[in-house]
């Protein structure tokens, strides 16, 4: 078996069995390791790919993209900016290679997007994200081969926004999302199978003409509730289901023109997840002793009640639902930064920073990137630097968009 890829699909299946051995430390408000040092609690859902920054604009200013202008790409992170677009229309592409430290070359994330105004008050989208994760021979625990599988993961977008005031928008966005890793096959005796839902987006944003010190600008506000929508099963028993990736984002950008040819925008984006925190199934005592978690399996049902939670009890109960308390719930919200200057409308420079929480997933990194844009055609460059010892899949990986403005050709044509 290829096990550098084959890890990815099968550690789907064995993440509820390492949080099981975990154990959680009331004096230190974490869960612990052997040695009694704090260690990751990471929140852990299906069909993860649906977080992966898509656009190569946000993706080079730190995956800070909620509040930024408008282009094709809102649809992932808020499709109600789509309507404050200078542009009658709008399309991008962007290809992500993913894991290529690890020389994969047959791993990526396909994204294609693209919207039109009905209006100056609407405006309508779509998009397509597909995630490959290339061939993987499958083999048992003695090494007999089980043939050859191709994981793969889609999601199928479409949005509509529009204008509640001048300076107010909203969206929905209604999405079907299906995730492959190895149907067909068994584990321990379970059936495998391809990972269904249906979700939603909600989003607005607020967008007003601000001035500081003495430069005219603009100041959005943005917030949106991401993959709202219903648990997963892997396996044909449906015994239990996971809860997919739901997203509170709120974001900030402000946008100061200095002159005809030279503007700077700043953006700040707030992240956390709407589903339950993981909580073990053993508590450490004072004495050094182990026990047992009374709230990890009240019903006795072999699973952990936090797994068996249903889809709105997980998003309500997502902020208070921590064993760490306020402390550990705040740890989950991750921050992105970034600026982005542009030259004559023409010429881009962006940078970044993402921050999470060494116990909650532990990534940080750096981002740069540039962008240029020509009559019809942009093109947008990023790459990320990590700052922390995890590795993450985009270590030193240059990822790009195309973007297509149709609008022009409308114009060209006296339109």
């Amino acid at each position: 078996m290829n096990f550098k890829k084959g890890y990815l699909a099968i550690l789907v299946f064995l993440m509820p069995l390492i949080m099981r051995a975990q154990v959680f430390d009331p004096n230190k408000g974490c869960v612990v390791d052997n040695n009694g040092d704090c260690i990751s609690n990471t929140l852990l859902t299906a069909v993860p790919f649906l977080r992966i920054t898509p656009d190569a604009r946000a993706g080079a200013m730190g995956d800070a993209g909620l509040a930024i202008s408008p282009d094709a790409n809102s649809i992932h992170f808020n499709a109600a900016n789509l309507v404050f677009s200078q542009e009658k229309s709008g399309f991008s592409m962007t290809y992500t290679p993913w894991l290529r430290n690890l020389n994969l070359d047959d791993i990526f994330l396909l994204y294609v997007s693209g919207f039109y105004k009905i209006d100056n008050n609407q405006a309508i989208g779509g998009g397509i994200r597909f995630f490959s994760l290339g061939d993987i021979d499958f083999t048992d625990i003695q090494g007999n081969s089980l043939g050859t599988g191709r994981p793969r993961e889609g999601e199928f977008t479409a949005t509509y926004a529009r204008k509640l005031g001048d300076k107010l928008s909203a969206s929905l966005s209604g999405k079907y999302i299906f995730s492959n890793l190895a149907s067909g096959l068994q584990v321990n005796g379970v059936d495998i199978s391809t990972a269904k839902a249906f979700a939603a987006d909600f989003g607005v944003n607020y967008r007003t003409k601000t001035n500081l010190g003495g430069y005219k600008g603009q100041l959005s506000t943005a917030l949106s509730f991401t993959n709202i929508g219903s648990k997963v099963s892997y396996t044909r028993d449906n015994l239990v289901k996971d809860f997919i990736p739901a997203n509170m984002g709120l974001g900030t950008a402000l946008t100061l023109d200095f002159d005809d040819y030279n503007s700077l925008t700043f953006a700040l984006d707030f992240n956390k997840l709407l589903i339950p925190t993981p909580i073990t199934s053993k508590i450490l005592n004072e004495d050094g002793t182990l026990s047992d978690n009374p709230e990890y399996d009240k019903d006795e049902s072999g699973i952990a009640d936090y797994r068996e939670k249903s889809l709105f009890s997980g998003l309500l109960g997502s902020f208070g639902d921590a064993q760490g308390g306020i402390r550990e719930e705040l740890k989950e919200v991750s921050v992105g930064f970034g600026a982005e200057y542009w030259y004559a409308k023409q010429f881009a420079f962006r940078g970044g920073y993402y921050y999470e929480s060494s116990e909650k997933g532990n990534r940080k990194y750096f981002t740069v990137g540039a962008g240029v844009k020509y009559n019809v055609f942009g093109i947008n460059l990023s790459y990320l630097i990590p700052s922390s010892v995890i590795p993450n899949p985009l270590d030193n990986t240059l990822r790009f968009s195309l973007l297509m403005d149709f609008s022009v050709f409308r114009a060209d044509s006296g339109e």
